[in-house]
This record gives C-alpha cells, sequence and structure tokens, in this order.
C-alpha cells in the first residue's frame, strides 16, 4: 500500500464542483490543506462553496467538453496557483430508461459529459501533472462492472472512463505521473434523488440484490476517496464492498442479463413513462448551459 502523502499546499483540481460528490470533495481536500480549483456549469454554487472553503481557492465556470475552454481554464489555474498536483474528473449526467426509447440528445450527452468530457480535462491538465509527478483519479462508478438494463448511457460512459483511465495509467506512469479509478455504489447525491424520483427506476433499483440495493451516505464515501487521493491509488473504493466485486466481475453481465430479462419484463407496462431527459440538478444545470450556448431562452 502507498503511503499517505501530505495535502498541505498542494492544487487540486475538481469538476463537477457545484454540488454533491465534487463540492463535498473539494471541502475535505481544502481541510486537509490542499488549494482547490473548481471548475462546473453553476458559477453562482461554485462562489458559494469556494467561500466557504479553508484554504485559498478560485472557481472556473467551464463545460468539460469543451476543448477550449478546458484547456483556458488549465492555462488560468497555472497563473492562478503556479501548479496542479490532483486532477480529480468528477463532473457527470445521468438518463435511465430503455435505450430504444430514449432521448437520442440525452443519451449522448451522457456519454459526452462522463467519458469524453474527462479525456479532455485530462488532456487539458496533463501537463500540468507532468510538471508536478501528480496524481489525476477519475470517477467511475459501480456501473463500470455491473452493467445493468435501464441505465445503457451511464454504464457505457462508466466503463469507457474505466478503460481510459486504466489505459492513461500505464501511458504517463514513467512521467512520475499517476492515475487512478475512483468506483462509487449510490450515494446520496442529487443525482441518485433525482433518478429516484422516477417511480419505475426507484423500485427496480431497491429490487437489486444487497448491497448493490442501498443508498449510502456521501461523507464515509468521499472520506475514502480522499485517502485514495492521499495514497495516490490505482483504485479507489468509496463503499467497502466494491472491491470484492473485482473479482467475481465476469461473472456478473450473464447474471445481470438473466435478471434483468425477468424484471423488464415485470416493468414492461410501465417503462413508457419513464423520464426521458438528464435527472437531477446537475442535469438541470447541463440542459440550461446547452440551452444558452443555442440561444434558446
Amino acid at each position: 500500500m502507498s503511503a499517505h502523502r501530505n495535502l498541505q499546499g498542494q492544487v487540486a483540481v475538481v469538476t463537477g464542483a457545484a454540488r454533491g460528490v465534487g463540492e463535498l470533495l473539494a471541502r475535505k481536500l481544502s481541510a486537509r490543506g490542499a488549494r482547490v480549483a473548481l471548475v462546473g456549469l453553476e458559477p453562482e454554487a461554485l462562489k458559494e462553496v469556494s467561500g466557504r472553503l479553508h484554504t485559498d481557492s478560485a472557481h472556473w465556470h467551464a463545460d468539460v467538453t469543451d476543448h477550449e475552454a478546458m484547456a483556458r481554464v488549465a492555462r488560468e489555474v497555472r497563473e492562478r496557483f503556479g501548479r496542479a498536483d490532483i486532477v480529480v474528473a468528477n463532473a457527470g449526467v445521468a438518463a435511465g430508461g430503455p435505450f430504444a426509447d430514449s432521448d437520442p440528445d440525452a443519451w449522448r450527452r451522457v456519454i459526452e459529459v462522463n467519458l469524453v468530457g474527462s479525456a479532455v480535462t485530462a488532456r487539458a491538465f496533463l501537463p500540468l501533472l507532468t510538471d508536478s509527478r501528480g496524481y489525476f483519479l477519475q470517477i467511475a462508478s459501480l456501473a463500470a462492472i455491473t452493467p445493468a438494463p435501464m441505465m445503457s448511457a451511464y454504464c457505457a460512459s462508466k466503463s469507457g472512463v474505466e478503460a481510459f483511465a486504466h489505459c492513461l495509467r500505464a501511458e504517463v506512469a514513467h512521467k512520475g505521473v499517476r492515475a487512478g479509478v475512483g468506483y462509487l455504489s449510490w450515494t446520496d447525491t442529487d443525482m441518485v434523488r433525482g433518478a429516484d424520483r422516477d417511480g419505475v427506476m426507484r423500485e427496480l433499483r431497491q429490487r437489486l440484490p444487497w448491497p448493490a440495493n442501498r443508498t449510502y451516505p456521501l461523507g464515509p464515501a468521499v472520506d475514502r476517496i480522499v485517502a485514495g487521493i492521499e495514497r495516490r491509488s490505482a483504485h479507489v473504493y468509496a463503499q467497502w464492498w466494491l472491491r470484492g466485486m473485482q473479482g467475481v466481475r465476469g461473472h456478473l453481465p450473464a447474471l445481470i442479463a438473466a435478471g434483468g430479462q425477468r424484471e423488464v419484463r415485470r416493468f414492461e407496462p410501465r417503462l413508457a413513462g419513464v423520464s426521458k431527459g438528464l435527472v437531477g440538478e446537475g442535469g438541470a444545470a447541463d440542459e440550461r448551459e446547452r440551452g444558452r450556448a443555442a440561444g434558446t431562452p
């Protein structure tokens, strides 16, 4: 196991920092002495988060899928703080429901934000991480380990970012840069609460086998992520049992296909009513941002 590193004075960049995992992670990193650069789509919320931090901080309004915007953020982070030691690609959105009836734009946007946005973030900040011999943490999910029905875009995106981070780790290790993957099960965030507003999605989740059918508190999950950052871990598990899933993941697609078929058949009469847009406050913020970019009131 890697030794814990002192975060005092280090500079941490956190995307999706206006709420949920990103917001609490920024606060806990700041409490350990890190200076924090917050990135997201909600400037007022980011300003509030920044104002509550214990250490020097700044915030940037940027869409992680926009390469020019993220390259600008990286330049300005260097100008503002002089360096970046930790980058956490946390920004993400989700949509649920059957693939055949999904909104093509919402489905594509999940892939763009979660997968492409993470790659854009890494591309923008790798020069700074190379200079500092720093650490890139990609936030993935249980969805990367257990692809499930009704979550095709989210599972595809999180499987993709898991593979991306593994590839990146091998490419940059010789430069002294570490890369890791963070796994979370259902955690008490706006995204999960937003998904639970749909009765069908909520009931389907409740019918998952234990321990995947629980919603876990945010605080302990983020504490585990912080500990992983301090160790520069290759794998970070926000819930204790996720580590054990790695050993059996090869068997899971067949089991999920069998069980999922029964559940989807059971709920089929109600599937047409499943919400097709992005879920939660983060999803709403993303839709507002795209509306502004397109000139829609």
